[in-house]
């Protein structure tokens, strides 16, 4: 009986989709790490919340809408001001995470211009204005 060797090729990443990953591997455990300090500063009260913590079941007993009217909670990107606030404070690791797939696709531009891939640079830059354009929430679909 012949054995037959095959050939494995090897599937290699271009450099470009390397970055990439790496943004978002690297960007995801800061983000997290951000998280967890800001979630300790809250819990401990080090900075002390905009909704006092006692508060907060009773408000869970509720649905969003009367939480936000009763505790005067912004909406939309209205939390920025309150960063001195524990509880707001913890939006500073959501927004980074969410911003990460934009900073990565920005990484993306560069690299298909100069191999004038010029479809997937369009791809990319379209994808970045949909973002941005969703991250304002000037079509008002949602809450932010």
């Amino acid at each position: 009986m012949q054995e037959h060797k095959q050939d494995k090729k090897i599937a290699e990443a271009p450099p470009e989709q390397i970055a990439y990953a790496d943004i978002l591997f690297y960007g995801c455990w800061f983000g997290i790490f951000v998280l967890l300090i800001t979630y300790i500063l809250y819990l401990t009260r080090i900075v002390p919340p905009y909704v006092p913590m006692e508060q907060l079941t009773w408000y869970w007993s509720h649905n969003v809408h009367h939480y936000v009217e009763e505790a005067n909670v912004p909406t939309g990107w209205g939390w920025v001001k309150f960063l001195n606030k524990g509880d707001f404070l913890n939006f500073i690791g959501i927004a980074f995470l969410a911003l990460l797939t934009i900073v990565g696709f920005l990484t993306l531009i560069p690299a298909y211009a100069k191999k004038k891939d010029w479809a997937f640079m369009v791809i990319v830059v379209v994808e970045i204005l949909v973002l941005l354009l969703a991250a304002t929430g000037i079509l008002g679909t949602g809450g932010h």
